[in-house]
């Protein structure tokens, strides 16, 4: 016989046991012991600890006919029913459904019956109970599994949780009641896009105004006084804590009519456009319907401003001077508001000075600034010789190629980023023990140059640190100007750029040729940007 006869003779044996085991035995040879009957829900007796859960989504006055309905009819309910005894009423009233965060009363409600306190939980709906799934699902789920399980009992879909053949019903019906909420949201962001659109505007309580019959907002001139006030602090040079310490001392009153105030408080009322007259329409968004968390709307949404849209407590200008503060107070600039430096003269007449803690100047800032000494015509035309010293290369004519294609290794290189800016150790001794530079940049020739200074010049930074008598690079921060510089140079934010050059000797005038960008290290050397 063949070894492959043998294996399916084989085969055929285990087949065999395998049916006759599962012939089973004789049943008069088993004894079967009954489980006990399951009581019909309905028709148990026996004692239950039933807590209520009540919940309305808002704390509208006409919500709480609503609010109180549900839990009288809830105390009927208990009272008809034999064995059963009202632990609590569990209610939270103006808490949306769609989230658990502030729903105090359900997570108290969720914590005794984990101590042990409920065996039943009685409410209206599986959507006033939760309209998300995730959280109805997983806490229905959680109550089951306790010692001894807690059920629910959803009175509108006749659902209790304890059934075997409950969860899914009720998945499909949760399911449901979050979308019924995802549409709702869908229907307030058209009514309000479509609002916005025809400049029709919500009019929430500000400080300084009031509201007329038709919702205007009408100066509130004691209140505007306040408003004034803090506006003009801000401008003199104090701080949001000394103006909130200065009105707290004055008892001047905030427009909740309390005379604490917070530095929270005067920041919101100082970045308030309407205070200039004017209304800017969704500043933020909420991404999530389900966990209303709001983000800042960065072009996120369509957003809508109008000029003029009512009378103002603050002019236009000394609005504008207070965001520019604000926004350049993170990184670290203190004081009046400040101006633009231009070199008037010499190699470098155009030249604007980059201010390294300042954000609020733009491109167009700069233009203007290099205009004012040195017009776009006369930079085109002008013709400046250099005297090149013994072994430099005069580029003139020559087309400057792309740095990808050398290794920079032990050269003159720069790297932009969107957060730091960074220069080669080589680039750092050519400026022998110096700590300090002064960036600056020429957006009509598309010019950057730097030159050493000390650490009390206004716009200086710090370039280099020293170990063991080396002079290495530092990283400078440039969150303040980056993009500013990324647009004047016509660079793509989202990538790094990266940037060789030769020396050149400053003592005689540099020539400046005509390429798209280039760079300049003023003092002994300078950079040709490839381009």
């Amino acid at each position: 016989m063949t070894k492959d006869k043998y294996i399916a003779k084989d085969s055929d044996i285990q087949k065999e046991k395998i049916r006759t085991k599962y012939k089973g035995v004789n049943p008069d040879e088993l004894d079967i012991i009954p489980a006990l009957p399951q009581v019909n829900f309905y028709e148990d007796k026996n004692e239950k600890r039933v807590a209520v859960y009540a919940r309305v989504s808002t704390d509208d006055i006409r919500q709480t006919s609503s609010y109180e309905l549900q839990k009288n009819h809830y105390m009927d309910v208990i009272g008809r029913h034999e064995g059963w005894k009202l632990v609590e009423i569990y209610a939270d009233e103006g808490i949306s459904g769609t989230s658990l965060k502030r729903r105090d009363a359900f997570m108290k409600m969720i914590n005794d019956c984990k101590a042990g306190k409920i065996d039943l939980i009685v409410t209206k709906s599986v959507s006033r109970f939760a309209r998300n799934v995730v959280d109805c699902i997983g806490y229905v789920r959680e109550l089951k599994q306790l010692q001894p399980a807690v059920g629910i009992l959803f009175e509108t879909e006749n659902i209790y949780t304890l059934n075997n053949n409950s969860e899914m019903s009720l998945s499909f019906i949760s399911t449901l009641a979050q979308e019924e909420s995802h549409n709702k949201s869908e229907i307030m962001n058209s009514s309000i896009e479509m609002r916005f659109r025809r400049g029709i505007f919500l009019t929430p309580p500000l400080l300084g105004y009031d509201t007329d019959e038709d919702g205007n907002l009408v100066i509130n001139e004691e209140e505007a006084k306040t408003v004034r006030l803090i506006f003009f602090m801000y401008i003199y040079g104090y701080t949001c804590q000394q103006i909130a310490e200065t009105l707290t001392k004055l008892g001047r009153r905030t427009k909740k009519g309390n005379t604490l105030w917070s530095t929270g408080s005067i920041l919101q009322t100082l970045q308030n456009e309407r205070h200039c007259g004017d209304v800017l329409a969704r500043k933020t968004w909420t991404p999530n319907y389900l966990d209303h968390k709001s983000k800042k709307n960065r072009k996120d949404r369509n957003q809508y401003r109008k000029r003029n849209n009512h009378e103002a407590i603050i002019s236009r200008d000394d609005f504008i001077a207070v965001q520019r503060l604000i926004s350049n107070a993170k990184y670290g600039h203190k004081g009046f508001l400040p101006e633009l430096k231009v070199v008037h003269e010499g190699a470098l007449k155009g030249f604007v000075s980059i201010n390294p803690r300042w954000a609020a100047f733009k491109a167009a800032d700069y233009f203007a600034a290099s205009a004012s000494v040195c017009p776009p015509e006369e930079s085109e035309s002008k013709n400046v010789e250099v005297k090149a010293q013994s072994g430099d290369f005069d580029l003139r004519k020559f087309e400057v190629a792309r740095s990808q294609f050398f290794d920079t290794v032990h050269k003159m290189c720069v790297t932009f980023s969107t957060d730091n800016i960074q220069f080669s150790t080589d680039c750092i001794r050519k400026f022998d023990k110096a700590l300090y530079i002064e960036m600056l940049v020429n957006p009509i020739e598309n010019l950057f140059a730097v030159r050493p200074c000390t650490d009390n010049v206004r716009n200086s930074v710090q370039w280099s640190k020293v170990n063991n008598g080396l002079y290495y690079s530092r990283t400078i921060s440039c969150t303040a100007y980056i993009k500013t510089l990324y647009e004047l140079f016509g660079w793509t934010n989202a990538n790094a750029c990266s940037i060789v050059g030769i020396k050149l000797a400053f003592s005689w005038w540099i020539t400046l040729c005509s390429f798209s960008l280039r760079f300049i290290y003023a003092g002994l050397f300078s950079i040709l940007v490839p381009i």
